[in-house]
């Protein structure tokens, strides 16, 4: 069992910076696969940032790419998402997810087996 609690959420202008993270209870964490997603408002869960479980492979979308740093500590069980050059399409409701080691898609949001309650990133024009 991993449980998940996102921080770092807030309002911020466009331009802006803002680094999320989630920390993970559970000794084998740095077993599991991790993940971001976001939903804004009236919209799906989409994909933005995965790391795997050593933090050896990286993946971004697109409309994040080069604005968005994904990163972990497992001796610290928390994984990061640093978000500069935000901008107002960026504002959704971020959530942490993770799933163990193993062939997964992690694009895919159904590949994951564990959430957190998600954090508020709010930006500003």
């Amino acid at each position: 069992q991993v449980q998940l609690v996102e921080s770092g959420g807030g309002l911020v202008q466009a331009g802006g910076s803002l680094r999320l993270s989630c920390a993970a209870s559970g000794r084998t964490f740095s077993t599991y696969n991790a993940g971001w997603f976001r939903q804004g408002p009236g919209k799906e869960r989409d994909f933005v940032s995965a790391i795997t479980w050593r933090g050896d492979s990286t993946y971004y979308a697109d409309s994040v790419k080069g604005r968005v740093t994904i990163s972990r500590d497992n001796a610290k069980n928390t994984v990061y998402l640093q978000m500069n050059s935000l901008k107002p399409e960026d504002t959704a409701v971020y959530y942490c997810a993770a799933v163990a080691r193993g062939s997964w898609s992690l694009y895919t949001a159904s590949s994951y087996r564990y959430w957190g309650q998600g954090t508020q990133v709010t930006v500003s024009s």
